[in-house]
């Protein structure tokens, strides 16, 4: 069959976008979602989640040159970042730059996400090249099409972020970014200088918000018009944003802070809703944009509540994320210094070598000029700590004396009041001093033990365990520490009053090392936040005249429990009853 001029004419009229298409509608008409990524497969309804229309076009609005989405989980903002892609890859080929925190992420957003909407949208099918072809020219970061690109890079790579002039820049979970790309300086301003040479540059950063004061999406937030999603009261029909301290755990109904009548989640979210600017003398060219999962048409108010109340029984560091995910806020930490009296009195007597409650044992060893330090701590359920022993091992550690001594001490089993025994599953050795070599040498021969070495990294962003690197020369196996994370999950299970999940037990005997020497070096730090390069940043100061290394051994001895994982809901030791042998009665061990 031959095509006509006429023909084409009317399948492209059919085919083909209308002009001046903006986003959302570019979305509803061909954006499909795959069954892989999304619960609903199939067409896109802005509809279905009418907030995240005025978010797209904002995308579109000649004025606006940056956006800022402060967000829960369970929104779409995801959605909003691939609808931004698809537009400009169809309807307007840009270059394009997506941004996320570790460049293992951008893989898994090529992956996962962005293939998935190529494949499945018949309008981009076949503008972007399988990476599989010969000459393709593209891979699982770049994908060239037609008068653009879309490259992928992660904030910690420099070198991804000092590659090509960009138009659009999407910065995915900035919460998350590295304070420095390597040490090339902020991951977000290298960025933002590749799009200086568009006039009509777009910034897109999204995330769901950290700890207050050092967010860097509050911050682009509190500097944007800092809009909220306002729906009307059923009764009165005064608009308000739906806030979680208007919420009733009775019914699960929301109360109207204008008239005060109460009415249910459908009752709320079937009306129309608008963005309301709360700083109206804002700068216009920056639209910032809220949500919460109270909006969601994905997550019901009833499961909200569950969440709330499961977070606030498991501790401060469950309730932040609670704050983070669900409400799209920033955690305000309460206090700076832990009171050391508190945790001298909080000391018990166990009446054996390790509670009953106790399931797993993970050990840390700190190495000083003249010796070693060394904890063991003991996990149960939901993460509840008990202090089982700490230990200093003196000695020259260039010498194998003070190691032999260690080795015997963690090849102990220590026991119950049953005679069930527990020997220690995994422990993390610090290599950052002046005795990296001897580390990785007494390391790399118990590595079946699960006796790892570590380097502690500073910064925030850096996971508390990151991926295993193989040292050069000794071929150790050997794990980067989050530190300056893991010190604030250390803190904050330390200020759970009451026992439960998080919380923090230890011995009174005397024998066992918990004396007032230890509970001024666990409280030896205070997290501040101070302006570095026009930024703000946390950081740890430590007190004077005071040894942190009791506060670095639970660090480290959190992080063997991290890279363990275990399922401390499951997890129960071997019992075994005594041995004889060689005529003396000796334990078994498991």
């Amino acid at each position: 069959m031959t095509v006509t001029t006429k023909m084409f004419k009317k399948i492209a009229k059919v085919v083909a976008p209308p002009p001046d298409l903006n986003v959302s509608d570019w979305a509803d008409l061909y954006r499909r979602l795959s069954s892989e990524s999304s619960s609903e497969p199939g067409q896109w309804r802005t509809d279905r989640a009418p907030y995240q229309r005025e978010i797209m076009n904002a995308v579109n609005d000649p004025e606006v040159d940056t956006i800022a989405i402060m967000s829960s989980a369970q929104v779409g903002k995801t959605e909003l970042i691939l609808n931004t892609i698809g537009y400009f890859v169809d309807y307007d080929p840009s270059p394009i730059m997506v941004m996320q925190p570790t460049v293992d992420m951008a893989k898994t957003f090529s992956k996962d996400r962005l293939a998935p909407m190529l494949r499945d949208s018949p309008a981009l099918k076949g503008k972007i090249s399988d990476s599989k072809s010969r000459d393709s020219g593209n891979t699982m970061l770049h994908k060239s099409f037609s008068g653009g690109h879309v490259t992928m890079v992660g904030a910690n790579s420099p070198s991804g972020l000092a590659s090509r002039p960009i138009r659009i820049l999407l910065a995915d979970e900035v919460d998350r970014f590295p304070a420095s790309a390597g040490t090339e300086g902020d991951p977000i301003t290298l960025a933002e200088k590749r799009t200086t040479t568009f006039w009509n540059k777009k910034k897109i950063f999204v995330s769901t918000p950290t700890v207050k004061g050092v967010s860097r999406i509050e911050m682009a937030f509190m500097n944007s018009t800092q809009e909220h999603w306002y729906l009307p009261c059923p009764s009165c029909k005064e608009y308000q944003p739906l806030r979680w301290g208007q919420i009733k755990f009775d019914g699960v109904l929301m109360a109207c802070k204008h008239c005060g009548s109460l009415h249910n989640e459908f009752e709320w979210k079937s009306s129309k809703g608008k963005w309301v600017s709360e700083s109206p003398d804002s700068n216009k060219s920056i639209r910032g944009f809220h949500l919460n999962e109270l909006v969601s048409p994905w997550k019901r108010w009833d499961e909200i509540i569950k969440d709330f109340k499961v977070a606030k029984e498991g501790g401060p560091e469950m309730l932040k994320a609670w704050v983070n995910t669900s409400l799209g806020e920033t955690w305000e930490e309460e206090g700076e210094q832990l009171d050391e009296d508190a945790l001298v009195k909080r000391r018990e007597d166990y009446g054996c070598d390790i509670p009953k409650k106790v399931k797993v044992l993970t050990a840390s060893v700190d190495v000083q000029g003249d010796r070693l330090e060394c904890e063991v701590v003991g996990w149960g359920a939901g993460k509840e700590s008990w202090g089982i022993e700490y230990r200093r091992f003196y000695g020259d550690p260039a010498e194998p004396a003070v190691w032999n001594e260690l080795d015997n001490f963690l090849s102990r089993t220590w026991f119950k009041e049953d005679q069930t025994g527990i020997k220690i599953s995994c422990t993390c050795i610090d290599s950052g001093g002046h005795y990296t070599t001897e580390v990785y040498r007494f390391c790399k021969k118990r590595e079946h033990r699960r006796i790892f070495a570590i380097k502690g990294q500073g910064g925030d962003g850096v996971p508390l365990v990151g991926r295993m690197t193989r040292t050069k020369r000794e071929k150790c196996a050997l794990f980067i520490i989050g530190v300056d994370g893991g010190k604030e999950l250390v803190m904050s299970r330390l200020k759970k009053d009451f026992e439960g999940p998080g919380y923090c037990h230890y011995p009174r005997q005397a024998d066992k090392g918990y004396d007032e020497e230890y509970f001024r070096g666990i409280t030896s730090e205070k997290r501040v936040v101070r302006i570095h390069k026009g930024r703000p940043k946390i950081e740890w100061i430590k007190k004077g005249g005071v040894n942190n290394e009791p506060l670095d051994l639970r660090n480290y001895a959190t992080a063997a429990l991290e890279l363990l994982n275990p399922n401390l809901d499951d997890v129960q030791p071997t019992k075994r009853k005594p041995k004889r042998k060689y005529g003396v009665v000796s334990k078994g061990i498991t």
